[in-house]
């Protein structure tokens, strides 16, 4: 009888001091913090070298200013960008761009690797809508710079803010598939490039960070919060995946979920977003945590970080197409702490597989 373990499921496979996902509980602690206390609080730099405390020597007390450097430095790459980028999903192009940086496992390198998605993400975005790229501002804030490159013009401070909240939510989350990825090819030595371009890779997909993009398309299909049971049953009845719904960890709600949740009700109530899309979104949640309960009794499923963040983005007038690339502005952070934490401390990762496949014949 296999002892293999579908997905991992429950599998330690490191040990980490960066962070920690309780799903049982429904908690998520970075670097000794709730995530609810840094999400609005601390800005992502902050946050950064919270993460990197330990990892890089030396390391500034404020990153700010050479992360500013790098959005710079990396900006001269944009010049790449061809027609053939253009044709391409914001996140792929941005790989593309990505695969432009030098290796190495220095400081320098591993500020170049969080710029990046932030600024080849607002320049594909704009070069597929026909606008010229916008060079970054050094002096700027991370989050209101990567607002200024895809506007084209300064962000109002509260949306900055709400970006930079996002930003913090999503840059570490225990050892999910991309952060997974990063640490297997950074335990070879490759360097931190490569584990960040495995980590975009493994993030890319539908059942990763390619998620949230679908949940505006269910908000416009639904269309009316009348219409949120039906649709939801009829969608379960085709076997549908609910967007926004379920996650393999958590048994409870995602805290990331509410931390979103609480970012988008205060631009609501600003002004700066739309309640009434605002009041949609609740509307599906509660429609479909009551579908879900009758459907799926012995489950639980509860609503995930998909569907505030979704929201919030397309608030803040990112493209859908572009969604997975700005979860990658975020996470990139974490890839790399993950990455020096392994080549620091652990060792090449090598599974082992059993075969299941045919047995040579033996000679007659």
């Amino acid at each position: 009888m296999s002892n293999a373990i579908d997905g991992l499921e429950g599998v330690v496979a490191a040990e980490t001091v960066l962070s920690e996902v309780d799903g049982a509980a429904g908690r998520l602690v970075i670097r000794g913090f709730p995530v609810e206390v840094l999400a609005g609080r601390r800005a992502y730099e902050e946050v950064l070298r919270l993460l990197w405390d330990g990892f890089f020597e030396p390391l500034p007390d404020d990153l700010g200013p050479a992360l500013g450097q790098a959005r710079a430095s990396v900006f001269q790459e944009v010049a790449a960008l061809d027609g053939g980028l253009r044709s391409l999903t914001p996140i792929e192009a941005a790989r593309a761009l990505t695969a432009r940086i030098a290796d190495g496992d220095g400081l320098e390198v591993a500020l170049r690797l969080v710029a990046a998605p932030a600024v080849f993400v607002p320049a594909v975005v704009r070069a597929k809508a026909g606008f010229a790229p916008v060079p970054p501002d050094p002096k700027s804030s991370h989050a209101a710079d990567i607002l200024r490159m895809i506007r084209g013009e300064a962000a109002p401070a509260a949306l900055a803010g709400a970006l930079d909240a996002y930003l913090v939510t999503i840059i570490d989350h225990g050892l999910n598939a991309s952060t997974f990825a990063a640490r297997v090819v950074a335990s070879t030595r490759a360097g931190l490039a490569s584990a960040v371009l495995a980590g975009i890779s493994a993030l890319k997909g539908p059942l990763h960070g390619g998620a949230p993009g679908p949940v505006i398309e269910m908000l416009d299909a639904i269309g009316d919060a009348s219409n949120a049971t039906a649709w939801l049953e009829a969608a379960l009845d085709r076997g549908d995946r609910l967007m926004g719904f379920g996650h393999r960890v958590y048994k409870v709600r995602d805290p990331r979920a509410d931390a979103l949740k609480a970012v988008i009700r205060g631009l609501a109530r600003d002004g700066a977003a739309l309640p009434g899309r605002l009041a949609l979104a609740e509307a599906v949640e509660n429609a479909a945590l009551d579908v879900l309960r009758a459907r799926k009794p012995g489950r639980s499923l509860d609503v995930n970080v998909e569907l505030y963040t979704a929201l919030l983005l397309e608030a803040l007038d990112f493209p859908p197409d572009a969604f997975t690339g700005v979860f990658a502005m975020g996470r990139a952070g974490g890839w790399i702490a993950h990455a020096r934490e392994q080549v620091l401390g652990g060792r090449l990762i090598r599974p082992q597989s059993r075969y299941v496949g045919p047995r040579p014949l033996e000679a007659a």
